[in-house]
């Protein structure tokens, strides 16, 4: 017998414990990180999420990347359901409470070298350059979509900080590996018993264990975006502390 759940019964078993869980640990632990900077941090990559997706993820699904099993949703606004603008917030929250678990920023200056920003900066670009070549055919448009959808976030962030986050790439890969891995396997779930249903027709094929390539790239893109949006955050203002202006004017007031 097949167990049938809806997308807001996935919210409700696989996504918001750990939420709480993790939320928890991070404001009790003490070598945790649950600061006013952090979360404001996060708050701030709650709303950029939200924003930024929304249009994407409603003109995939008016374009039939994927849809829902009958019964599933509760309620849609636009061509999304409720639950899946849910998950825009769900997801940051799940990925940065982890995150605080052991954030760590750079010990490096903001003035890092032009040629890294310009690094940065192709590197991002160039993914979203592949995202929209790959939208020229049906089979890889959600590949395509992906890319592109990435790419600017990625030039943003690597343009700014490329240098900073490689100096704490083990917290940054440890950051992004675990939350991705664990939707990952909520995502296999989720398609396996029909909540959701990914189109044959966009998608090249691929598959690990039943989960669509694409679907697992959409996870671990999403979840480089918070963190490393997150560890930027925080080391631009804790670097900004230290400024000698700035520090001159605290002083002054």
């Amino acid at each position: 017998m097949t167990l049938a759940l809806s997308y807001l019964s996935i919210h409700a078993i696989f996504v918001l414990p750990p939420i709480v869980v993790l939320g928890w640990f991070a404001s009790r632990r003490d070598h945790a990180r649950w600061s006013t900077r952090a979360l404001t941090g996060l708050g701030v990559i709650l709303v950029l999420a939200v924003v930024y997706t929304t249009p994407w993820d409603n003109l995939l699904i008016a374009e039939g990347v994927w849809w829902y099993g009958t019964g599933s949703v509760r309620a849609t606004i636009w061509h999304a359901p409720v639950e899946e603008y849910l998950f825009f917030v769900f997801q940051p929250l799940l990925t940065g409470f982890w995150l605080f678990q052991f954030l760590r920023v750079p010990d490096r200056s903001l003035r890092i070298p032009r040629l890294h920003r310009l690094v940065g900066a192709l590197a991002g670009l160039s993914i979203g350059g592949l995202g929209w070549l790959l939208l020229g055919s049906t089979p890889t448009t959600y590949l395509g979509a992906i890319l592109l959808w990435a790419g600017p976030i990625l030039a943003i962030q690597w343009a700014f900080g490329i240098t900073a986050l490689w100096d704490v790439r083990r917290t940054v890969a440890l950051a992004v590996a675990v939350p991705t891995l664990y939707l990952w396997i909520v995502d296999r779930i989720a398609i396996g018993l029909g909540v959701w249903v990914i189109s044959e027709e966009h998608t090249i094929g691929v598959s690990l264990i039943g989960l669509p390539v694409e679907e697992a790239l959409f996870f671990l893109v999403t979840n480089v975006f918070v963190v490393q949006g997150l560890v930027l955050y925080v080391w631009t203002l804790e670097q900004l502390d230290e400024t000698p202006t700035l520090q001159g004017l605290r002083t002054r007031r």
